[in-house]
């Protein structure tokens, strides 16, 4: 039986466009460097909805974590040379060193750490290409739900964030997006 990561790894490995962006950001180097949320999140949600092409919506969103270099600028740096690589696409980096301050957490010590906090735990999950060509997968709350079609909110955004989650689910169009999710 084939494991979600796998299900997973299979799904990008197919898709030339998300590969080379991977490829990309592998190539400049960065510190605890991932490509996540709906870069990942909305490829597997068209595969579950047999949809044969899942086009980029939106920006990717680049993560990345290194305290010393924490200052915004850095990140507008590496989108910098992300765009002169491959301008056609609307690149997000974001040092998650610096992003507790915006969202009023403690400091995270990682990007898994600060993916912990992020809305939904389908959105919390990102992907990178090793130096061996091999797809790791970040997921600090599994592919379960991301795989079984479940919104649900982390454990940040279930109380003390749910009127952000709830706003957040209605502006974003997901469950008439795609109309096999179910919200928990």
């Amino acid at each position: 039986m084939m494991t979600s990561a796998s299900k997973l790894q299979t799904i990008i490995s197919r898709d030339q466009l998300r590969w080379h962006l991977l490829k990309v950001v592998r190539s400049i180097r960065i510190p605890d460097c991932w490509i996540g949320a709906g870069f990942v999140r909305n490829v597997v949600w068209n595969q579950l909805h047999g949809r044969t092409v899942s086009p980029l919506s939106g920006d990717v969103d680049v993560l990345w974590f290194d305290p010393e270099q924490a200052d915004s600028s850095a990140d507008r740096l590496i989108e910098a040379k992300l765009r002169a690589l491959v301008p056609s696409v609307d690149w997000s980096v974001k040092n998650q060193a610096r992003m507790h301050v915006r969202n009023g957490d403690a400091p995270y010590t990682s990007v898994v750490d600060a993916m912990r906090y992020w809305p939904e735990t389908a959105t919390a999950v990102a992907v990178r290409i090793n130096c061996r060509d091999h797809l790791e997968v970040a997921a600090p709350f599994g592919l379960d739900d991301l795989f079984g079609l479940i919104l649900r909110p982390t454990p940040r955004f279930a109380v003390d964030k749910r009127p952000l989650y709830d706003a957040r689910i209605q502006a974003k169009g997901w469950l008439e997006m795609w109309p096999l999710l179910r919200t928990v």
